[in-house]
């Protein structure tokens, strides 16, 4: 019955993504094509694609940490605990962005998720190599994310501020 943590485990980071796309789905099509946007970010096209391999990935690299520390023990605490930090953080960053147009609570936010990712990383090296690999283009997309937020907030003024 191996197959039922490997299922679970993986499908978890998607429960999240399918909230954030129900409100992405709205504002992607109103509020986001009114920002300044950089000419080298990706088509919209690309980012459920994305975002459905990576959320696999993190979900069977953290099975992976999970079976080889025997479940959850005193051992995984620490690195399944930063596990689930950053997929918090990741589910946050949704609605903060999309749902209330904050850009730069977001920009806060994205770099704390980035940093949480990039620490799991570190906690999941020594258990599974296979699994902080799983985590790269992850991390590798974060950055991507990091630099378009950093854009967009640097281009689109809060209109609510009087300075």
């Amino acid at each position: 019955m191996m197959w039922i943590p490997m299922l679970s485990l993986t499908a978890l980071p998607h429960v999240g993504g399918i909230f954030g796309g129900l409100i992405t789905r709205k504002e992607v099509k109103t509020w986001y094509t009114t920002l300044n946007k950089p000419s080298w970010r990706p088509p919209n096209a690309a980012f459920p694609v994305a975002w459905t391999t990576l959320y696999t990935g993190m979900g069977y690299g953290s099975y992976l940490v999970w079976k080889e520390l025997g479940g959850f023990t005193q051992d995984a605490l620490l690195p399944l605990g930063l596990y689930g930090m950053q997929l918090a953080l990741n589910w946050a960053w949704t609605p903060i962005f999309f749902g209330t147009h904050n850009i730069k609570l977001a920009m806060i936010e994205i770099v704390m998720l980035t940093g949480t990712v990039a620490a799991t990383m570190v906690s999941w090296y020594p258990i599974s190599r296979t699994a902080t690999l799983l985590m790269v283009p992850y991390l590798a997309w974060l950055c991507l994310a990091t630099s378009l937020n950093y854009c967009i907030w640097r281009d689109n003024p809060d209109p609510k501020k009087d300075d």
